[in-house]
């Protein structure tokens, strides 16, 4: 499957954004002050909330890796047939 360069620049950016905002997001989580992420606010006891959202980020982490590679791969290839052609 070749991809355009504008789809892999896209799928880069995807995978670098996906890679900044759920590393955020898990920082924050684990800074809950609020009671939500751990109960009684320290982090002996983490709740439901806590490792549900901490599920959806380190998948949403792994497939934006992915999504990324995918896009790098994409723009390898095209270079690699710029050169040669």
């Amino acid at each position: 499957m070749k991809l355009s360069r504008r789809t892999s620049w896209f799928l880069t950016a995807f995978g670098a954004w996906s890679m900044i905002i759920w590393v955020t997001f898990v920082k924050n989580l684990w800074k809950d002050s609020g009671g939500q992420a751990f109960t009684g606010g320290d982090h002996s006891q983490p709740t439901a909330f806590f490792w549900i959202h901490l599920t959806l980020a380190v998948t949403s982490f792994v497939l934006g890796v992915l999504v990324g590679l995918v896009g790098v791969r994409g723009l390898r290839a095209g270079r690699e047939q710029s050169v040669a052609g």
